[in-house]
């Protein structure tokens, strides 16, 4: 779901890049220093689980896990995603320099909203694996909307192709509900400390 370089304009890239930064102010400083090692471990996840991709027009279809990357960190999902998407466009030149503003915004926007809906959904045990597979669904759908309208709003003849990244995410949205609730499935049994 990287928007590549050279494809927004200037107003959607300076808009969300001030949001993105302000998130990851955000982020930095409602850090607690004992989850440091927790949020880096996150985002190298979120980073192995991006780089296989399937390129798609100037975005691409992934695994994200920005769903279970909020649902743990919450906020701090901000500067983990952020880390993230610096290093892979420096690295691997996946997504861009110019563009890490809005696709932290992309992915992150959804993780911390995933945030405060596995809070309110996770009242019993019972819920808390659904909780987690509907956090891991929505993230996506979120994104892929988020995405769509970066494209629209910088150049209207992407419409067609804005339709076309929500229509490809359907099976990741899918997949990523299977692998979150899964994922808390199995971190509420050997680390449930992690999901407080």
């Amino acid at each position: 779901m990287h928007i590549s370089e050279g494809i927004l304009s200037w107003q959607v890239l300076a808009g969300s890049g001030a949001i993105a930064l302000a998130g990851t102010a955000v982020g930095i400083k409602t850090m607690d220093p004992e989850k440091v090692a927790r949020t880096g471990i996150l985002s190298a996840t979120f980073f192995v689980a991006s780089l296989i991709h399937i390129p798609l027009g100037p975005s691409s279809v992934h695994l994200i896990l920005n769903g279970l990357v909020g649902v743990i960190l919450g906020w701090s999902a901000f500067p983990a995603i952020f880390v993230a998407l610096l290093l892979q466009a420096i690295m691997f030149q996946f997504g861009g320099l110019t563009t890490l503003g809005v696709n932290t915004l992309i992915m992150a926007i959804p993780a911390v909203s995933c945030c405060y809906v596995f809070r309110w959904l996770n009242r019993s045990a019972f819920l808390q694996v659904a909780a987690a597979f509907a956090c891991g669904m929505l993230a996506i759908v979120i994104s892929a909307l988020l995405a769509a309208a970066a494209l629209v709003f910088s150049e209207k003849n992407f419409q067609e192709l804005a339709v076309m990244i929500i229509v490809a995410h359907v099976p990741v949205i899918i997949l990523e509900g299977i692998v979150t609730g899964f994922a808390i499935a199995f971190l509420k049994k050997v680390k449930p400390a992690l999901l407080l």
